[in-house]
């Protein structure tokens, strides 16, 4: 079936993605895999191409671009090659981070910080997950105490993506524990160089290992109440609010990882000879592959509606939840499968299915476990029937 989903400036954008990848990322992707982080120059090179800092706003050098399906489009080319290792933080410092900006931040800070990011000079973080809290939010245990004009924050994060790259962090913390969590968090800006302020280690993590995912510490760290991002006490209600942009992230990135592992799987099995014939000419292959198709198909249609109501502002927390559900589980099943079809050369790195198998795991967990997902969905679907007793 035909997609529509695209317009020629988003094919025309794809050749601009493809090349830079080919030209910038390919020849070091290995030596970044390797060292368990990205070169900051491949950031700066990616703004020059326009790859990133497009959704920005053109005051802050930025294109203005306001059409989730260039981000559908930029990852697509990146699944194809296997490189999200290595643009995964993309999604945090281009995506997730500006849009709390463009939503709470005031001039002043828009000024001060998306003008880098745009530029790629810059790097930001968020920082969420603490040791003991993680889908649980509202367990975080960092404090940001009110004096004078400052803020005294003291904590500790724990995966925190671009962790070791990031020249400023958005850090969640309790600036008011007398009351619940949804109304007694804050979002404050770290600069990096701020005393106090301390990286932990780069994590050495099951997959994604060109992406920095670090530990990082907060003591006695002292902000100006200017670094305040958005409301005080209303921090929750903001994390809350970009969720459908971040949920369809994964949800699109999962779809791109299946449909890539479904293309290179169809082309290795009938080039490989077995049996007198090739492995695709076996009958269970060809079910196998028909089944993943299929499912593949399904769920892009339902991504695609998911990603043209995102554009109107239109999709629902529940809406994304259910992408975000179904696109991880279905790219962990296709790419599991898929390896199997290549047998023991599907358990080599050098064959992109592999680093698939071991990139692609974390999809079910971070942006919210899938029982967190089923969790939401489920109360959505409890609300809705038991109004009508």
């Amino acid at each position: 079936m035909k997609r529509n989903l695209y317009t020629a400036d988003h094919e025309d954008f794809r050749r601009t993605v493809a090349a830079f990848l080919d030209k910038e990322v390919a020849p070091h992707f290995d030596e970044w895999e390797k060292n368990k982080i990205v070169d900051r120059s491949m950031w700066k090179a990616a703004a020059e191409a326009g790859v990133i800092g497009f959704s920005l706003p053109e005051e802050y050098g930025g294109s203005g671009i306001k059409d989730y399906r260039f981000e559908m489009v930029r990852g697509e080319e990146v699944a194809k090659r296997g490189f999200g290792s290595a643009t995964s933080g993309w999604g945090v410092s281009d995506g997730i981070v500006p849009g709390y900006f463009e939503s709470f931040a005031n001039d002043e800070q828009r000024q001060r910080y998306l003008p880098g990011l745009a530029a790629g000079e810059k790097i930001a973080a968020i920082a969420m997950t603490e040791p003991g809290a993680g889908s649980d939010l509202q367990n975080i245990k960092t404090r940001a105490v009110r004096d004078g004009d400052e803020w005294v924050i003291n904590g500790a994060k724990t995966f925190i993506t671009n962790g070791q790259n990031c020249d400023w962090v958005v850090v969640v913390a309790r600036s008011n524990p007398d009351v619940p969590a949804s109304k007694g968090v804050s979002l404050f800006i770290v600069d990096c160089d701020t005393p106090g302020f301390e990286r932990g280690r780069n994590l050495d993590k099951v997959g994604l290992a060109a992406q920095d995912t670090s530990e990082m510490s907060f003591s006695d760290v002292r902000v100006p109440h200017a670094n305040l991002l958005g409301e005080e006490g209303k921090g929750f209600i903001h994390l809350m609010t970009n969720l459908p942009y971040e949920r369809m992230g994964i949800a699109t990135g999962g779809l791109a990882g299946a449909r890539a592992a479904l293309d290179w799987t169809s082309k290795y099995v009938f080039e490989r000879e077995m049996f007198g014939g090739t492995l695709g000419d076996l009958q269970n292959t060809q079910f196998v592959l028909a089944e993943l198709e299929a499912r593949v198909d399904a769920f892009e249609a339902y991504v695609d509606r998911c990603a043209l109501a995102l554009n109107e502002d239109e999709l629902t927390a529940i809406e994304a939840s259910k992408a975000k559900l179904v696109g991880a589980e279905l790219q962990l099943e296709v790419i599991n499968r898929c390896l199997q079809l290549h047998g023991g050369y599907g358990y080599m790195l050098e064959y992109p299915i592999g680093r698939a198998f071991r990139d692609s795991r974390i999809q079910t967990i971070y942006g919210g476990t899938s029982e967190v997902m089923k969790y939401i969905i489920g109360k959505d679907i409890k609300k809705r029937y038991a109004a009508k007793k």
